[in-house]
């Protein structure tokens, strides 16, 4: 059997060299086929598989990845670009063997969980990106997911684009569908997927951040209302946990975009770069924002612990004063209890409504120089 006929099955070839200890795990596994149209369901890890040459779509040439791989080379023109989502190893592998990958590249595809980064093997580039994605809630609470998060790895060589992803969002349906429309941006090759992906990332990056901040007023104005000393602190404590999850999927992605906008790569002509600064910018304005919604959290935190310290003293000084008014009826019964025969007006008729009198007056004028001080 042909390598062309086997790369439509990933699952059915013996690996050769350093793959032939997973031949075993991939004949046990089912098949997969190369050939899935573009919207094939999640269950599969091909997403899509399509030739462009001059930006635009070739079709029935996605049918078999190899065929389309070896007519892109001899002719020198166009790209492939094969899209997979939550790939295991035997499913990339014949893929790698194909394109000629770094096996390091390929473990950090398949496993996720990598902080964002660009890195060069030979000709080839491998892009992480941390995708995001705003959780709809009807309001913040001390256990509320704000911010789910995935990944996108981009390969780039120079006949072709390995889009792998992982998470329950980030779809790069979309993002192929905006190309496609614009085929002179497609017609500059495998670097153009690279800036759509890195560019619709950035996107929801903002759009999520503009959803934060929707989260953090309304905890602002809870926190600022007349009863804010009783918002629960976890709802502003989850927020700073939240934004620190965005704050990792932003930030660190910073320097490499710089890279791609700065420094001479492979597979990223010239041209292409004015659109990764543009890229950039748009990055640092998602950091800078970050960064102020850290600053608001921390203040808005201040601010409700200085509120509860507040109330616990105005609580204190109502408890203190209601303690001196009654220490006046204490006192008194405390004195006239002592049963001593010799004892201001003990034996006088009108003697006990003079005391209670008293003890009333002493009360009353407390009462009135607390209130006045604004302790009760």
């Amino acid at each position: 059997m042909s390598m062309a006929g086997n790369l439509r099955k990933v699952g059915g070839l013996r690996r050769v060299g350093g793959l032939r200890r997973m031949a075993g795990l991939a004949r046990r596994r089912p098949r997969v086929d190369l050939s899935h149209p573009a919207r094939s369901p999640l269950g599969s890890a091909v997403v899509n598989c399509v030739t462009y040459v001059d930006g635009a779509r070739e079709t029935g040439g996605g049918a078999d990845l190899a065929e389309a791989v070896k007519r892109v080379r001899e002719t020198g023109e166009g790209f492939v670009w094969l899209g997979l989502h939550e790939p295991a190893e035997p499913e990339i592998a014949e893929v790698a063997e194909l394109f000629d990958l770094h096996p390091l590249a390929v473990e950090d595809a398949v496993h996720a969980h990598q902080r964002p980064k660009v890195e060069r093997y030979g000709q080839t580039l491998f892009a992480v990106f941390k995708t995001v994605c705003y959780v709809e809630h009807s309001e913040v609470t001390a256990t509320s997911e704000v911010v789910d998060t995935g990944e996108i790895m981009v390969f780039v060589g120079g006949d072709f684009v390995i889009t792998v992803r992982h998470g329950r969002h980030g779809s790069l349906g979309p993002v192929r569908e905006n190309l496609e429309a614009a085929p002179e941006q497609l017609a500059k090759g495998p670097a153009a997927v690279l800036h759509a992906v890195a560019d619709g990332v950035v996107d929801d990056y903002l759009t999520v951040l503009d959803d934060f901040q929707a989260d953090i007023d309304e905890v602002e104005t809870a926190v600022f209302a007349q009863n804010g000393a009783r918002v629960d602190p976890g709802r502003i404590y989850q927020l700073k946990r939240e934004l620190l999850e965005l704050k990792r999927a932003v930030v660190p992605l910073s320097r490499p975009v710089l890279e791609l906008a700065s420094r001479p790569l492979p597979s990223v002509p010239q041209e292409t770069q004015a659109y990764f600064r543009d890229v950039s910018d748009h990055l640092l304005r998602a950091a800078e924002q970050i960064a102020a919604f850290d600053e608001l959290l921390n203040s808005i935190l201040q601010a409700h612990l200085a509120q509860v310290t507040v109330a616990q003293n105005e609580d204190m000084r109502k408890i203190t004063a209601w303690a001196a008014i009654v220490a006046v009826p204490t006192m008194g019964c405390g004195i006239y209890g002592m049963n001593f025969d010799h004892m201001p007006e003990l034996h006088w008729r009108y003697g006990y409504p003079l005391m209670l009198s008293v003890i009333a007056g002493i009360c009353l004028v407390v009462y009135r120089g607390f209130k006045r001080n604004g302790w009760l």
